[in-house]
């Protein structure tokens, strides 16, 4: 059914109006529950994960250079490295695996 784009518009920023205004007018006072207090401090992080992680596999032509690149920048963060030189060194691991796998 084809409908009016401005209604779907319309809903969509009501949706996401209430989805931020709600836990603003809700939430008066502050939340002293350690496990509600942790579980708002990592929902950034997974979500950032959520997004990023599938758009990983599918950036390159093989998901086998993807998840060198991927291997290559978890090891490089867990060893201290900043994020200029993971980024270089995994796009380097992809490019070097492509060219070798995809001739």
């Amino acid at each position: 059914m084809k409908g009016n784009i401005y209604v779907y518009i319309l809903i969509m920023a009501a949706v996401t109006y209430l989805i931020r205004v709600l836990p603003l007018t809700l939430v008066r006072r502050r939340i002293t529950s350690p496990f509600i207090r942790s579980f708002l401090y990592y929902v950034p992080y997974v979500t950032l994960t959520v997004m990023t992680f599938p758009a990983i596999l599918s950036a390159t032509d093989s998901p086998w250079s993807a998840v060198a690149g991927f291997v290559t920048a978890m090891v490089m963060s867990f060893r201290g490295k900043g994020l200029i030189l993971t980024s270089i060194v995994s796009c380097a691991v992809v490019f070097l695996t492509e060219l070798i796998l995809l001739p």
